[in-house]
Order: C-alpha cells, then structure tokens, then sequence
C-alpha cells in the first residue's frame, strides 16, 4: 500500500513539475508572438511609407518623362483638383 502512495506522489510530482515547464513555456512563446507582432507591425509601417515614395516618385517620373507620362500626369493632376473643387463645394454648404 506504501509503495502505491508513493508512486501516486512520484507521478504527481512529475505532473507538476510538467505543468510548470508548460506553463513557462507558453509565456515564452507568448512573448515571442508579441515580439514577432510588433516586428509585422513595423515591417508594414515600412513597407507603407516606401509604397508612399514609390509613388511619389512615379508621379515626379511621370512629370518629367514621355508625353503619355506627360498626359497620365495631367489625368492625375486634373483628377486631384476635382476632388480639391467638391471638398471645398461640402465646406461652403
């Protein structure tokens, strides 16, 4: 009877020390997909602002380029100014 109590608390110590080992190593992995977030977050913020000078950067070649990239450049422009035209129409309303 002796021998079957203490293997109950050999398993359960083995259990639990388990537990623990789980349990730390879920906070690890938690801190590691809290440090991969931020780093897509930041990758993304990145990715953001070069898509924002590629395209400056596009519109300035447009500019300066072929007479379809002159005309391309105009359509935008042109388009630009109409969008100005109704946000300062809904501001006099």
């Amino acid at each position: 009877m002796v021998d079957i109590v203490d293997s109950l608390e050999n398993k359960i110590s083995k259990l639990l020390r388990k537990l623990e080992l789980l349990q730390q190593s879920r906070k690890n992995l938690e801190g590691e997909v809290a440090a991969l977030k931020e780093a897509r977050d930041t990758a993304r913020e990145a990715a953001d602002k070069w898509e924002e000078k590629y395209n400056s950067l596009k519109m300035a070649n447009s500019m300066l380029g072929s007479e379809t990239n002159k005309s391309e450049a105009k359509l935008k422009i042109n388009a630009l100014i109409r969008e100005l035209d109704q946000c300062i129409v809904q501001l006099a309303e």
